[in-house]
């Protein structure tokens, strides 16, 4: 998606009213808020589908990025703020102080229920979704080259692999950058290192987007994409001859955080979008696209069962120490580009 601000409006459609000439009166209290966010374009369109049944006077303008291009936005727009709002943003990279200084403290309606280890100390953020890193496997591909079922990272350095599997791009993509923080964290520097080199001769490419390694191998483009969890289930739901796999190893997760722009104009408003994200609402449609859900209560996503989603994640999620991927990020991408980059 290019660079620019695009519109989900919770009203009703008024374009064709004001090309016609005709005056609309807005309901009282109508409101207007830019979010930014790194959620996938079509888990955005759906929420705010969901959003437009309780909040139909607030036009949400929403500009979409990936979770590198922005992070750097956040950053270049230091001192002078475009948004009201920051949704479904990493942890990680929130807990980058250029951008949490930018949050101001704000306890959504709700979030007495979300567990202290999903909102910030500070009240700054509050995650109440995520995702995990996850093997999209072709089928017809592996039995083509005559490679083994891939259980783990190590199992992607068979020769057999070589140029068949795709990843993201850690310093572009939230996905891309847990999954190296993952193997690194728990093999240490030296061999961790080591295996993300060992991996580079299998990798055909490194993407901007984490959902793009997966639907690459859906289609048969390539054999293996490390890619999100909920974009394998979906393609299995879809009919696509491929399987989901947690790696064995080193599977890693990230946490999706919401939080307040300091000094908003709109202080109001982003709040009642900030409540919304806490919802009963909310969190139905979190059920449908979310393999990750903090919030206690959740029923699983009725994909789960289908790609057979392990019910207990704690027992195959590595247990990612965000502080530490949050301090360690700038120098991890900085030797990934030197060491691997293309």
């Amino acid at each position: 998606m290019t660079d620019r601000l695009r519109t989900w409006t919770t009203r009703v459609a008024l374009a064709p009213l004001a090309a016609a000439g005709l005056a609309v009166a807005l309901p009282a209290g109508a409101g207007t808020i830019t979010v930014y966010s790194a959620l996938e374009e079509e888990e955005i369109a759906a929420y705010l589908e969901a959003a437009r049944e309780d909040m139909p006077d607030l036009e949400v303008n929403v500009l979409r990025l990936s979770t590198g291009d922005l992070g750097a936005r956040l950053i270049a727009e230091a001192d002078n703020p475009q948004a009201d709002v920051l949704w479904g943003f990493a942890v990680t990279n929130i807990l980058n102080p250029q951008i949490s200084d930018l949050l101001e403290p704000y306890e959504a309606a709700g979030l007495d229920a979300l567990p202290d280890q999903y909102k910030a100390d500070d009240g700054r953020w509050f995650a109440p979704i995520g995702y995990m890193g996850a093997f999209c496997v072709n089928l017809p591909r592996l039995e083509q080259i005559g490679a083994p079922m891939p259980r783990s990272w190590a199992d992607l350095t068979d020769p057999a692999f070589e140029g068949e599997v795709v990843m993201p791009d850690p310093g572009s993509s939230g996905t891309g950058y847990l999954q190296i923080a993952a193997i690194l964290q728990g093999m240490g520097e030296e061999a961790g290192w080591q295996l993300i080199e060992d991996l580079d001769a299998s990798m055909a490419q490194y993407t901007t987007s984490g959902s793009r390694p997966c639907r690459m191998a859906q289609v048969g483009e390539y054999t293996v994409g490390a890619s999100l969890s909920f974009v394998a289930m979906q393609g299995i739901s879809q009919g696509y001859p491929m399987e989901m796999v947690i790696p064995e190893d080193y599977a890693g997760f990230e946490l999706e955080a919401n939080g307040l722009i300091a000094g908003t104009e709109n202080e109001e408003d982003a709040k009642r979008f900030l409540d919304w994200t806490m919802s009963d609402s909310a969190t139905q449609v979190y059920s449908e696209y979310k393999s990750v859900v903090t919030i206690p209560g959740v029923p699983r996503s009725p994909l789960a069962d289908e790609a057979n989603l392990p019910e207990n994640l704690d027992e195959v999620l590595f247990p990612m120490d965000f502080a530490a991927s949050g301090e360690q990020r700038e120098a991890i991408i900085e030797r990934w580009r030197n060491t691997v980059g293309r």
